[in-house]
């Protein structure tokens, strides 16, 4: 019996300002039902150039159903979510009079919205401006993100199963130092995150299928995390076990909306623990440096180097990645080996060779990871450049 309190795990479940999630109905009728349970008058849409271009995709049947609700769309939001873009956009939003977000695509479209919010709430008109108001500054340079009463919010509709709708942060690359920056506040967080299956049809398969391991490297470094708990643990390992069953089964059918609806509970239970407070590691912090870095997408260096973080992580946590492996009855594989499997059988790259990274550039992106807190939150302790390269060669 443990008598001290010392002894006992301690930490903080956090819980998010988003009020509903709505799934398996039609992404225009939600967002309709949504707009008049706000009370919004006037909806601006979020998008990227490739959805914005489609005759009949899930955003033209928003703006549509919509009517005269929709105040104007914001369809040039490229990969990474540039600080140009979230300025260019939150300035198309003012104009327009908006008074509430609708963003319609993938991770870099979500977290380009969330972050106009901040630039909406901070009156920020250039990229620059963007720069006071990042995660991790050194102490007393942060300026912290406020939001006024009654701020305009967003909702979310996503097409791929990166998840960032699920959280207050926002992921934004600023271009000159190719570099990705976090922006956070509770209320950046959309109010209503809504899964309709129908709404990835249209997203290429290699698109679909590296957000997904993406959303894997959630559970699984969230489940490893050392600030893992009672609480996070049965999200990840949901997470993963509903992602592994559903991805060969959408490969197999890819009009299986039930699998899509599945894989998309999957990824949303995969992000819930890492959100919750149990942090993601190097896998996520190598991917930073490797995607703003490379233009690489996050989706991908997920599946190059979360197979490499598990190896090199084994030497302290193979008990822990066993569990991984039962959850979904494959005891004697090592997660490793598990991985890399998913990402061979769906077709996606998996070593930096095949996304165009030589050994020639392993210092920099050591250098450039380093930045990155995830590499703190390593379950096997990371302390300088060596490490980073040895997890990199592992990748190779």
């Amino acid at each position: 019996m443990t008598t001290d309190l010392k002894q006992l795990p301690c930490g903080t479940f956090f819980m998010q300002a988003q009020e509903q999630v709505v799934f398996g109905r039609p992404a225009e009728q939600a967002v309709l039902e949504q707009v008049e349970r706000l009370g919004a008058r006037r909806v601006f849409l979020t998008s990227g150039r490739t959805l914005g271009q489609l005759e009949d995709g899930p955003l033209q049947r928003i703006r549509r159903a919509l009517g005269d609700r929709h105040c104007g769309t914001w369809s040039r939001i490229r990969a990474h979510s540039p600080r140009e873009d979230v300025i260019d956009g939150a300035l198309a939003a003012r104009e327009a009079g908006a008074d509430l977000l609708v963003a319609v695509g993938g991770g870099s479209v979500i977290d380009a919205t969330k972050a106009m919010l901040m630039a909406i709430w901070m009156g920020l008109d250039a990229p620059a401006d963007m720069a006071p108001y990042r995660n991790n500054q050194p102490p007393g340079e942060a300026r912290p993100v406020e939001a006024p009463i009654g701020a305009i919010r967003m909702l979310a509709v996503s097409t791929t199963l990166s998840a960032s709708e699920f959280t207050p942060n926002a992921g934004v690359t600023e271009s000159q130092t190719h570099t990705k920056q976090s922006y956070s506040h509770r209320l950046m967080v959309p109010v209503t995150a809504i899964l309709d299956p129908q709404a990835t049809l249209d997203t290429p398969p290699d698109l679909l299928f590296n957000t997904a391991i993406r959303a894997v490297d959630h559970a699984v470094e969230s489940f490893c995390s050392p600030k893992a708990n009672p609480a996070t643990e049965p999200l990840s390992l949901q997470g993963w076990r509903l992602l592994a069953r559903s991805l060969p089964a959408i490969q197999a059918d890819p009009t299986d909306l039930d699998a899509r609806l599945q894989a998309q509970f999957g990824m949303w239970q995969a992000i819930a623990g890492s959100v919750a407070g149990a942090r993601t590691g190097a896998s996520h912090g190598i991917g930073y440096a490797l995607g703003a870095t490379f233009d690489i997408a996050h989706g991908h260096t997920s599946c190059v180097m979360l197979p490499a973080v598990l190896r090199w992580n084994a030497a302290v946590n193979a008990d822990r990645q066993r569990l991984l492996s039962e959850s979904v009855g494959q005891p004697d594989v090592p997660a490793a080996d598990l991985v890399a499997s998913l990402v061979a059988r769906l077709g996606l790259p998996g070593s930096l060779r095949a996304v165009g990274v030589g050994r020639e550039h392993f210092t920099d992106i050591a250098k450039r990871a380093l930045v990155y807190v995830n590499l703190r939150d390593n379950p096997r302790p990371i302390t300088g450049i060596e490490e980073v390269i040895a997890i990199l060669e592992l990748a190779a």
